[in-house]
């Protein structure tokens, strides 16, 4: 569950509706749509609409995943993952906050993240009619494709110019629904506590997505505005009993790309294409991370967070690769599309309007299947490999897409999102040239392996030079370190197009082919995609109805859960909690199963029967990380981190028969808080 750095290799577009009943607490709820006589039916508690409202409002999204309100002084709760991005760009060799821990004991300690970003939902708006509309029967799928986008890029200009909010229009339904998501945004971002990562972490990579777990995987932020905490219209307060098998909690979150009702042609794609080449560049960051890391105390520092996140995606795309390698589960998958279709063909009507379209989404992605590899290296992953290389990116890009009318623009720099691209683009966050050096050769070397030697844009990339020569002359030649430089670049687009700088070279180098596969994918695939993917949506609709959920898209969503234990492959009853216990008993001093000294110093002032972590049947995904579990009162009994091996194919197929999330237990953060960190002001803050 932890956040992923790495995202969903090939851009989809997702057919929601599933083809079967809902299965057990299964369902990733919109509020509006969330299922009050089902969860009354299965639980014997009916969910109140100012329940809904509550559990809306105090529940936020941050920059890599959730957050939620926790006190009527802005003191924000998330994982420690979703933090260590600030966490670690606070962080210095003589101020390890990531490694070490950090606690204000003050107001005036809170520490400011450089570039972190709290969104609160403010409203939703169904804009399906004027985006649908933009388009019409004379175009060609090209063409009504850019005008789509261009409808929602002027509806999200026009909401941000009359509201002041960031406005984001998100599709559902494979573009059946549209709707415009509001958002009050926050900047001003402040740390207050963060564990260290050995304990938030504990067990590392062996024990990521197993269970029994004993991470302490939380950290606490307050959010600013004008200088002052803000007062936020709804918080959760924290419980004091904490949680029981068999209790019935509720997980709001905004959950990651999900794909449960993909064609069996883009399972295929993923399983066969995309993953396959994820998988490949993954473990080569990892490999490059840990022999850089493997060089000093300091080197280890500073890769830490990164090998943290690429360890933790590849056994997450493993899991998903697996699970589309199980033949039970392709064979189901299979068996409900027949259905479907089968259901569509008996029907002439439906038919002659949705009979083709499995047939055009398989066509699409043959068609990708020549050039994915190009544009996801060059275009999609590219940015994402090196910090310079990304902030390069998007001094180009900024300064040629800003010159261009609106509705010429890559989406991105459309206007209402131009402050986005600005916060990061100038962001303060520390760079260390070694670790850049790296990072950039391992791309280098990745393409050159995937593209050949003898391709064009590697040949001039290289220019003759090993990966790892090139890669050290574009980051020793660059002053992009400095934010002054790259605000004088991003003003002046003659300055850009005539720079010397090392990495604005290698981007201009790129720029050119990545462009030139994007325009290919959206035109060639994406258009056939939009076309198609909705009219699977409404056979659908047409077949079984419309009462069910969207896939995730990094939206708000609730999802309801039993606290519930399970055995394992090997027929081991695992209980539903672990105790702090458990922890002392699992470590034995050695990475990554050491605990912080303050730990083994403060064993005795423990109560070491408290619940640590425990598990729950919750329908939840990547980007729920930091989501609060509440009881029916709406109070705080944990926060989720990570789901178990067996939940990683919920990304297609839901099941709870052993598919567990796993949560931090909100009395074991208590006792830590309390008994090892003395934080008291945070305790008195919580109402504990």
């Amino acid at each position: 569950m932890r956040h992923l750095r790495f995202v969903l290799a090939a851009p989809v577009l997702l057919c929601m509706l599933p083809a079967s009943p809902v299965r057990a607490d299964e369902g990733m709820w919109l509020f509006n749509q969330f299922p009050k006589d089902l969860v009354e039916k299965r639980y014997g508690y009916r969910v109140s609409d100012q329940f809904l409202e509550m559990l809306r409002t105090a529940t936020v999204r941050i920059t890599h995943g959730t957050a939620s309100f926790v006190s009527p002084d802005g003191l924000l709760f998330t994982n420690h993952h979703v933090g260590a991005d600030c966490i670690q760009k606070l962080s210095s060799a003589q101020h390890d906050y990531f490694g070490n821990g950090f606690y204000a004991a003050t107001p005036a300690a809170e520490r400011t993240c450089p570039d972190t970003e709290v969104r609160v939902l403010q409203k939703i708006e169904d804009v399906t009619g004027a985006v649908q509309g933009a388009a019409t029967t004379a175009m060609s799928g090209a063409e009504a494709n850019r005008a789509r986008k261009n409808a929602m890029t002027r509806i999200e200009k026009q909401c941000t110019a009359s509201t002041g909010n960031t406005c984001d229009v998100v599709s559902f339904f494979s573009g059946g629904q549209y709707h415009l998501y509001q958002y009050k945004k926050y900047t001003d971002i402040r740390l207050v506590f963060a564990p260290e990562a050995d304990i938030a972490a504990f067990g590392g990579d062996p024990d990521n997505y197993t269970y029994p777990r004993y991470c302490l995987d939380f950290s606490l932020f307050r959010v600013y505005e004008n200088g002052k905490p803000i007062h936020p219209a709804r918080y959760f307060r924290w419980s004091r009993e904490g949680v029981q098998e068999g209790d019935l909690i509720f997980v709001p979150g905004n959950p990651g790309t999900t794909g449960r009702l993909l064609t069996v042609a883009e399972l295929e794609f993923s399983r066969d294409y995309s993953y396959p080449l994820l998988l490949r560049q993954l473990k080569s960051s990892i490999q490059a991370t840990e022999v850089y890391g493997s060089a000093s105390s300091e080197a280890a520092r500073v890769g830490r967070d990164s090998l943290f996140s690429q360890q933790n995606s590849y056994k997450r795309y493993v899991g998903f690769v697996d699970g589309l390698k199980d033949v039970q589960l392709m064979d189901r998958k299979l068996k409900e599309e027949k259905e479907l279709r089968a259901a569509v063909e008996r029907d002439p009507k439906l038919a002659a309007e949705y009979g083709r379209a499995w047939d055009d989404i398989a066509a699409a992605y043959r068609g990708y299947r020549s050039f994915y590899k190009p544009y996801m290296l060059l275009e999609t992953r590219a940015a994402r490999t090196s910090d310079l290389f990304g902030i390069a990116r998007n001094v180009l890009r900024y300064v040629e897409e800003t010159a261009k009318p609106e509705n010429k623009r890559l989406r991105e720099y459309a206007a209402a999102n131009l402050p986005i691209i600005e916060r990061s683009m100038y962001s303060t966050a520390p760079i260390e040239d070694s670790f850049e050096i790296a990072m950039l050769a391992d791309y280098l070397r990745t393409i050159q392996q995937e593209l050949g030697t003898e391709n064009p844009v590697v040949s001039e990339a290289l220019g003759g030079k090993t990966p790892e020569a090139a890669a050290r002359d574009y980051v020793s030649t660059s002053k992009l370190k400095d934010v002054a430089e790259r605000k004088r670049l991003a003003a002046n687009a003659d300055a850009v197009r005539t720079s010397n700088d090392g990495m604005i070279r290698l981007a201009r180098i790129l720029d050119k082919p990545a462009r030139l596969y994007r325009q290919r994918y959206e035109d060639d695939v994406e258009a056939k995609l939009t076309a198609a993917a909705p009219k699977v949506a409404r056979a659908r609709f047409s077949v079984y109805g419309s009462a069910a959920y969207p896939d995730a898209t990094f939206t708000l969503r609730l999802t309801f859960a039993a606290v519930r234990g399970y055995k394992n492959a090997a027929g081991q009853a695992l209980p539903f909690t672990t105790t702090f216990d458990g922890v002392y008993k699992r470590a034995t001093g050695k990475e990554p199963f050491k605990l912080p000294s303050r730990w083994v110093k403060g064993k005795s002032a423990l109560r070491l029967n408290t619940p640590f972590n425990f598990v729950s049947t919750a329908d939840t995904h990547g980007g729920n990380s930091g989501s609060p579990t509440l009881n029916t009162k709406g109070e705080i009994v944990g926060i989720l981190f990570d789901g178990n091996l067996e939940s990683l194919p919920n990304n297609f197929v839901f099941t709870d028969e052993t598919a567990r999330s796993i949560h931090v237990s909100g009395q074991g953060i208590v006792e830590a808080l309390r008994k090892i960190y003395r934080a008291n002001r945070i305790v008195k803050e919580l109402g504990q």
